[in-house]
């Protein structure tokens, strides 16, 4: 393939924004259900840090049949609770943009829910045990 990959061509002038690439497409997926559920549940949930990596780092025994989806790490008095999306352990087990969509609020309403001491279904009415 020739040509131009990366910078589209310049339109009146100006260069037309680039595509966006899987990376930011799932870091606003991410953003847009993470900010929703934290402002609802902001009373109760004090300070959380949300983080999206590409994987995992996995002890060289690890010796689990999946990888981890997500991680959360409970806050400290000196520390804030963190919850960490691993993107492309979520992305290898969807095949479309709504199976995206769907797993990313699983795993938040889950990891969310194990925070608040409270079912899933409590915390968002879209999440559906599978």
């Amino acid at each position: 393939m020739r040509g131009p990959a990366i910078l589209p061509p310049v339109r009146g002038g100006r260069r037309a924004p680039a595509r966006r690439t899987s990376r930011q497409r799932f870091d606003d997926l991410a953003l847009g259900i993470v900010t929703e559920l934290d402002g609802r549940w902001q009373h109760r949930l004090g300070l959380v840090e949300y983080a999206v990596e590409d994987t995992p780092l996995v002890p060289d025994d690890w010796d689990m049949p999946t990888v981890p989806l997500s991680s959360l790490v409970r806050g400290t008095a000196t520390q804030p609770t963190r919850l960490v999306l691993f993107r492309r352990p979520i992305e290898q087990r969807c095949e479309t943009r709504e199976e995206l969509e769907a797993l990313v609020l699983t795993v938040v309403v889950e990891q969310l829910a194990e925070l608040l001491g409270v079912d899933a279904e409590d915390v968002d009415p879209r999440y559906t045990a599978e």
